[in-house]
């Protein structure tokens, strides 16, 4: 009797495991996800899945470093997503985790890098933080030059497989200025300027006929940078019907009268996608003969695509709007340091008569009512973060000094008006069902904005409350202090938000708070306002539409070059200010910057330092005493000193480490 119980209880068991093994494999059998995996600089992995819910798209997954493996910067992968985390249950806006299982498509082929000593190559996009050896020989290739490398891949993505490549092109000595640009063009697949037979075909087009409305009466100026290489677009004002309204007029260089769809300069054009603007070096998007024919000079007739608003003077709300083809004369251009002058000090040029300022003076007083307007009915987020860039002279080589921009109120002037020509050519576009690129913003990630939220309280004291809506991030962005810090925190909370993009249906723009928005104010130099453009001239003259599929897939490849040349631009920025860095250290010129510690880690910590518009980095052996890390302070052990984010220091600099690209610095 004994010995059939026993049985029996090992037969249940046996069969109790049978089934948990069989319930083990079913939970292991979860599909695969496929997505574009993104590599930071640090080293850490993020899956954004390709089949999207456009209602309810998935988060990003996270990939650590461990589970990367040999998967790569845009490789398409495939992961298994890994078990929740016991902590998750204390943080649960924290998102999904996985671990690469399979690579089926690389992203990329040949990177660009310096070779450096024993047949290493760093590579300059920062994007891939692992050196790649160097397979076979290096073709002539010398220690400090910039090369091109053909990559080796694993067929199977192995843990903590090597990066290896075979040198392919030699493209000349780091450190050049031009070298140092055309490396970034390499890499980044920048396309060169047009050629001189280009420029000559783009100067014999002759613009397409359409109805068109005279403007050139209006008192119409433009606005740019003192450098600006195209003027697309224009402002003008004139009194309305109602003296309690005036009537704005943005007019936009009518590039689809030069650019028909499908034409050898449209293909061109898209293939580009934007101008690329690095520092020292302009490619356009354009032929240069082309840009200079559609640009809205000053004291020529001009074709241009207008869009006239109705304005009440007073709330700045629109009331009516219409828009057409026109012909316009720009009286003055202006630029963005004048107007501010003007704004400030009352300062006006010499020809300007009193006509003129009394213009210019309604114009900033109705930019003024229209972005409160806005501001209350739309609640946008109020933010504006300096930006230091490179001053490079293009036809010297040679780098001039370092700017600091801030926008003023000459800035926020031309882009109210911008916004509000936007706004309305979208809500006519979807009002008329024609398709076309939209401008969206999501909303932001729960889990980032846990994250910065930890971080500004960590590091700076300051407890951010729930950032799920506008009113809340603005309510907390008023709250700031102006000074240092302010920039500093601006910048992570700008880091922690998701990238704008464009796609063929319209959605909402959280930073704008607007629901319909597209980008229709810059065709010269944005291929997804020239798309719009070109859509609104068919529809006009009963010609073919391009399909919603076709608009789709025009969003998805502007989305992606914009973020390439984001990338390009700032990794030249980056690269030369390191160089402008080096000829400072060189000159022994005075060398104290003040910074605001940004990041604690063990070897040391990052400095904002906001003059150069860089993180330095101050190493331990750089500090006095015997420095360690807690946490998110570095404590000398002695006990004499403390070093936390937040504090502000003084430094100066010490070396530039251009192999990590990085400036080191020390204490003052």
């Amino acid at each position: 009797m004994k010995n059939k119980s026993r049985l029996k209880r090992h037969k249940k068991l046996h069969k109790a495991k049978k089934y948990r093994k069989k319930d083990f494999r079913k939970k292991q059998s979860k599909p695969l996800i496929t997505g574009r995996i993104t590599v930071t600089a640090g080293g850490l992995g993020f899956v954004t899945p390709l089949k999207q819910d456009k209602e309810n798209p998935s988060p990003d997954i996270f990939i650590p470093p461990q589970f990367i493996r040999s998967a790569m910067d845009g490789d398409v992968v495939e992961i298994a997503l890994l078990p929740p985390r016991p902590e998750d249950s204390y943080y649960p806006d924290r998102g999904p985790a996985g671990k690469v299982k399979n690579i089926l498509d690389r992203g990329r082929t040949t990177i660009i890098g310096e070779l450096l000593a024993g047949k290493k190559v760093r590579p300059l996009d920062k994007h891939i933080p692992e050196d790649i050896s160097v397979a076979g020989k290096l073709n002539g290739a010398k220690r400090g030059e910039w090369v091109k490398v053909e990559l080796i891949h694993n067929k199977t993505p192995r843990a903590n497989a090597a990066r290896r490549g075979m040198v392919k092109e030699r493209l000349g000595i780091a450190g050049i200025i031009r070298n140092d640009l055309d490396a970034v063009c390499k890499e980044f697949k920048l396309l060169p300027p047009y050629s001189p037979e280009e420029d000559e075909a783009a100067a014999a087009i002759n613009p397409r006929s359409i109805k068109r409305s005279d403007f050139r009466s209006l008192f119409t100026i433009t606005i740019d940078p003192q450098d600006a290489k195209d003027f697309d677009d224009a402002v003008s004002i004139a009194p309305a019907e109602d003296e309690r309204e005036i009537e704005l007029g943005v007019h936009i260089a009518d590039v689809a009268a030069y650019i028909p769809p499908a034409s050898e300069f449209d293909r061109s054009a898209f293939e580009r996608g934007f101008t690329a603007y690095l520092p020292g070096r302009t490619l356009p998007m354009l032929p240069k003969t082309l840009t200079a024919a559609i640009s809205l000079n000053a004291d020529q007739d001009s074709l241009a695509h207008s869009v006239i608003m109705t304005v009440n003077r007073r709330s700045g709300r629109i009331t009516s709007v219409r828009r057409c083809h026109s012909t316009i004369r720009v009286d003055k251009r202006l630029t963005f340091a004048q107007v501010q002058d003007f704004i400030d000090n009352g300062n006006k040029e010499s020809d300007w008569d009193q006509e003129f300022c009394q213009n210019l003076q309604t114009m900033i007083r109705l930019y003024k009512n229209m972005r409160s307007y806005r501001s209350r009915t739309e609640k946008f987020l109020e933010m504006s973060i300096p930006e230091t860039r490179v001053l490079v002279d293009e036809e010297k080589n040679e780098i001039i000094g370092l700017a600091r921009k801030e926008q003023h109120e000459a800035d926020q002037l031309v882009e109210e008006f911008m916004l509000a020509a936007n706004s309305e050519v979208a809500k006519e576009m979807i009002e008329k069902e024609i398709p076309g690129i939209f401008r969206t913003h999501p909303e932001p990630d729960p889990e980032k904005i846990a994250e910065f939220s930890a971080v500004a309280e960590e590091s700076f004291g300051i407890t951010p409350g729930d950032l799920t809506s506008r009113a809340a991030c603005n309510h907390f962005l008023n709250s700031l202090p102006e000074g240092p810090r302010r920039p500093a925190i601006l910048s992570a909370f700008l880091r922690s938000l998701p990238r704008a993009l464009y796609q063929e249906g319209a959605a909402l723009h959280f930073g704008l708070g607007k629901g319909r928005y597209l980008h229709f104010t810059s065709p010269i130099r944005r291929y997804s306002d020239l798309f719009v453009h070109q859509q609104l001239w068919e529809s006009e003259i009963n010609g073919k539409l391009s399909s919603r599929k076709t608009a789709a897939q025009v969003a998805e490849s502007c989305t992606g070059k914009e973020e390439n040349n984001d990338n390009a631009y700032f990794t030249a920025n980056d690269r030369l200010k390191l160089r402008y860095l080096e000829k400072e250290l060189e000159s022994g010129l005075e060398n104290l910057h003040e910074g605001i510690i940004a990041k604690v880690i063990s070897a040391g910590m990052l400095v904002d330092i906001q003059d150069l518009g860089i993180y330095g980095f101050v190493p331990l052996d750089n500090l006095p005493g015997d420095c360690r890390r807690h946490g998110n302070r570095l404590i000398d052990r002695r006990g004499k000193k403390t070093y936390k984010c937040g504090d502000y220091i003084y430094l100066k600099l010490s070396q530039i480490d251009f192999v990590r690209g990085s400036a080191i610095f020390k204490l003052a």
